[in-house]
């Protein structure tokens, strides 16, 4: 695929320092600690396309997402944003940069300002990064309206009068005033109804087609995800551990975990693969397994799943890469 990389994130990692108090270190003698959120993680998001990340609660997805919103700093690693290396930018640079990547979260009931009318959250972006006067902020901020379904005369009421898909609505439209090019979506439809979810996914899917924009979409919804996704990431306790295009990996997982995932969700397991059974929970990431994390719930481990860490190659065909020792 000849289709240029807006977004690549090369090694990226995440570490919070979790220690206890310094009376508690010095008393009980207790160690430092930190929690490893995202632990080297490498992805492209190619212009126009879905890149989508799935994995269990508490995998590093969202922490993936601020880091790549910088709403986090990188513990390690680079982040590549049209081959400009974003470490390397001025603190103007930066806000330019900002203007072309917007975040949509996922509860729609927290990210919009309740004292301000729908109008002032829209405008707000046009008021701090252009020069735009206010009747031209008015009319973008009717047109936005319009692009995600809604009428003139709401940018008058306030979120509370909105139902939970209309103020994910509003989300996206103050997310597109700025025309960016790449939008980070975190779980944007996990707090709505079913249908509810599917009137706001084919939204997206119409103003992505109409914008050429490009999407890192955050989901543990497998469902919405083969909906949505061009390509797909399957992130386990910080770490990728397989990438393919959506249709070869739902056809073929290769990974034990993505196939644990898709045998919990009956309409997506292919009726010719056998349910693979794991057991056991998802370890404290303060203290993670040695070697290849996964190995403690896996049925496929041996010795060298204890001692090292598997890295993520290409195996079955070049899109299509995966960290385990027991793939061919």
């Amino acid at each position: 695929m000849n289709t240029p990389v807006f977004v690549q994130a090369e090694q990226i990692a995440r570490w919070f320092d979790v220690s206890p108090g310094w009376l508690e270190r010095v008393i009980y003698k207790k160690p430092k600690q930190s929690l490893r959120a995202v632990d080297g993680v490498s992805f492209s998001v190619r212009k126009g396309e879905t890149f989508a990340l799935v994995g269990e609660s508490g995998c590093g997805k969202s922490t993936l997402a601020r880091l790549l919103a910088g709403l986090y700093p990188l513990t390690k690693g680079k982040i590549y944003y049209d081959g400009v290396d974003i470490s390397t930018m001025t603190p103007r640079q930066k806000r330019q940069w900002q203007q072309r990547i917007q975040m949509i979260f996922q509860d729609p009931y927290a990210s919009l300002n309740p004292r301000w009318r729908v109008g002032r959250i829209i405008a707000e972006p046009l008021a701090t990064h252009t020069q735009l006067s206010l009747q031209q902020q008015t009319q973008k901020v009717i047109d936005l309206l319009e692009q995600v379904g809604l009428g003139p005369a709401d940018r008058h009421r306030y979120p509370h009068q909105f139902s939970g898909g209309q103020r994910q609505r509003i989300s996206i439209a103050r997310a597109l005033a700025l025309n960016p090019e790449f939008i980070i979506c975190d779980e944007p439809t996990s707090a709505l109804d079913v249908s509810v979810q599917a009137q706001v996914l084919n939204l997206m899917k119409d103003l992505q087609a109409e914008h050429q924009l490009s999407y890192l979409f955050i989901s543990h919804n497998l469902a919405v995800v083969h909906h949505i996704a061009d390509r797909i990431g399957v992130m386990y306790l910080g770490r990728i551990v397989e990438i393919a295009p959506r249709d070869a990996l739902f056809q073929n997982p290769l990974h034990p975990y993505t196939k644990m995932l898709l045998a919990a969700i009956p309409d997506l397991r292919q009726r010719n693969q056998p349910r693979v059974q794991v057991s056991g929970e998802v370890p404290n990431p303060l203290n993670p397994p040695s070697g290849c994390s996964f190995h403690p719930r896996c049925p496929l481990a041996t010795e060298i799943c204890t001692q090292q860490a598997p890295q993520l190659e290409p195996r079955s065909q070049p899109e299509h890469a995966v960290a385990c020792h027991h793939v061919p």
